[in-house]
């Protein structure tokens, strides 16, 4: 029986639907599929957008058509899609936690009957892994936040959020690339762009990889702000087994 479906999403996009559910092997599943489809160089195809279980693939229907599209779609399907268990990259994201760069912290500690310090402890303790990127460039889905310290969204939103926040919303974190409104608690900000137009290339990370938060202080903050600014800095990277 087939784990997956082929769905029409538009004049010019297809999507491949994998089980509706937020799982890890799953996404890998979504990953190996980028990958596969990508050694095909199948003539027309214009962007490949991976979500959490499912993979939207926007094609030139002056190119290849509907039918022509699906088909070949549906042979690669029945391939032997292996998900990628090999090695992974973590990116490790300084971020100073608390004051002035993170003031829903305390909100997320009394939420989680704990205190800001084990509220940072426990936020550092894992390597997310990136489901997907969306909502704004560069705008990383994460999974993996432990349950301790999930915490609802705010009431109100707000109307500015600094580029490099790092927020907690429902059972999700991640980082706001860019200035933007947004409800979820603030804990802490990176001096990191993860999404900056003039770099070669624009978005940092990539989904499949995973982010590991590191604890700074504001002095280190502020120097790691400078080296980046006179672009001295480059963001550690390690890798891990998938």
């Amino acid at each position: 029986m087939q784990d997956y479906k082929i769905l029409v999403a538009g004049d010019s996009s297809v999507l491949i639907q994998f089980e509706q559910k937020i799982d890890p092997l799953i996404n890998r599943r979504v990953a190996a599929t980028v990958q596969l489809i990508r050694e095909q160089h199948i003539p027309g195809l214009v962007d490949m957008i991976p979500t959490y279980c499912s993979l939207l693939i926007n094609y030139d229907p002056r190119v290849i058509l509907y039918d022509a599209l699906v088909e070949r779609l549906s042979q690669l399907m029945k391939m032997e899609i292996a998900a990628d268990s090999g090695r992974k990259r973590v990116f490790e994201i300084p971020v100073c936690y608390g004051g002035e760069l993170g003031p829903d912290l305390q909100i997320v500690a009394d939420h989680a009957n704990l205190s800001p310090e084990e509220v940072i402890r426990i936020h550092t303790s894992t390597d997310y892994l990136i489901y997907m990127l969306g909502f704004l460039p560069g705008f990383t889905y994460l999974g993996g936040l432990d349950e301790q310290i999930h915490t609802p969204r705010l009431p109100n939103p707000r109307l500015l959020i600094p580029a490099g926040s790092v927020g907690i919303g429902g059972s999700q974190t991640g980082i706001y690339p860019l200035d933007s409104p947004g409800g979820w608690n603030l804990i802490g900000r990176t001096p990191v762009k993860t999404y900056d137009p003039n770099r070669a290339v624009p978005i940092l990370v990539e989904a499949g990889d995973y982010i590991r938060f590191v604890s700074i202080d504001r002095a280190e903050y502020d120097r790691i702000l400078d080296l980046i600014e006179r672009g001295e800095y480059t963001v550690p990277v390690h890798e891990k087994e998938a």
